[in-house]
C-alpha cells in the first residue's frame, strides 16, 4: 500500500485532526481506513469517534485537553507501525434507478449540455463502480467517486428548497443518493426507492467508507413494485462481496 506522510493538529478542545493530501484518491481512502482500524485495536479509553472525509480522519475525545502533544505521538507511533494492507475485500451494493423524466428532473438539462441524448447519459451513470469515501451531509448521505468525467456538472446556483427521498444527484464531480427530502443544489436524474437511512435498523445505513456501489436501471412500474417490498420491510438489497 502506497504510504503518505499525514499531518496532525489540534483542533478544537477535545479533538485532534490528521489530513493527507487535498485530493479524492482511493489509495488515500484505503489508507484512512485502515489508520482508523488500527487505532480502534489500540482501544484508547477516552477517544469516543472517529470521523473520516475524503481526505482527513478527525479523532473526537470525550474529556478536555490542554495540550495534544503526547497524545499526538501515540497516534503517530500507531500509524508509522501500522501493519500495510495488500489485499482486501469490501461489499458493493446494487442500487435499483428509475432514470424516468419525472423522477430525473434535470435530465434532459444535463443531456442538452453534454449533447448526449438521455440514454446516454442514463448509461454512462449506470455502467461504472462506485466508492464510498464518507457519509454525510444528511446521515446515509453517501459520497461517491468514480462519476465518469462526461457527466461533470456544476450544483446549482440556486439549491431546491425541497429534494424527494431517493433523488439520484450529480454535483460537480461526484453523484449521491438524498436518503430523506431536504433542500438540496444538486442537479436530480432519477430516484431510488431504496432507503439510505434507517433508525429501526441495527445499521441505520447499509454501507460505510469503503464499500463500492453501482446504479442501475428500472421502469416506472419496477420502482413502485420496490418501493412498497421496502415501505413493508420486505426488500432485500442485493449485494456482493468483490476483492481488490
Amino acid at each position: 500500500m502506497k504510504r503518505f506522510k499525514p499531518t496532525y493538529k489540534a483542533f478544537g478542545e477535545r479533538s485532534i485532526l490528521i489530513e493527507w493530501p487535498q485530493e479524492i484518491d482511493v489509495h488515500i481512502l484505503k489508507d484512512i481506513i485502515n489508520f482508523k482500524e488500527e487505532i480502534q485495536k489500540f482501544n484508547i479509553k477516552p477517544l469516543v469517534e472517529l470521523i473520516s472525509a475524503y481526505n482527513s480522519l478527525l479523532l473526537i475525545y470525550n474529556e478536555f485537553y490542554k495540550g495534544f502533544d503526547v497524545e499526538i505521538e501515540v497516534i503517530e507511533e500507531i500509524y508509522s507501525s501500522k501493519r500495510p494492507v495488500y489485499t482486501s475485500s469490501r461489499v458493493l451494493w446494487k442500487i435499483p434507478v428509475c432514470y424516468h423524466v419525472d423522477f430525473g428532473v434535470d435530465l434532459a438539462m444535463i443531456s442538452k449540455d453534454k449533447n448526449m441524448t438521455v440514454p446516454e447519459v442514463v448509461q454512462w451513470h449506470s455502467s461504472a463502480i462506485y466508492t464510498v469515501y464518507f457519509i454525510g451531509f444528511l446521515p446515509g448521505f453517501l459520497y461517491l467517486g468514480g462519476l465518469n468525467e462526461k457527466l461533470y456538472s456544476p450544483r446549482k446556483a440556486t439549491p431546491r428548497l425541497k429534494v424527494e427521498k431517493g433523488a439520484v444527484a450529480i454535483g460537480g464531480g461526484q453523484t449521491g443518493v438524498y436518503p430523506n427530502e431536504s433542500p438540496g443544489g444538486w442537479n436530480i436524474i432519477g430516484n431510488t426507492p431504496v432507503s439510505f437511512f434507517d433508525v429501526s435498523n441495527a445499521d441505520p445505513c447499509f454501507a460505510k467508507p469503503g464499500d463500492a456501489l453501482v446504479f442501475y436501471p428500472i421502469s416506472v412500474k419496477e420502482h413502485q413494485e420496490i418501493k412498497a417490498l421496502v415501505d413493508g420491510n420486505m426488500y432485500k438489497l442485493k449485494h456482493e462481496i468483490i476483492y481488490d
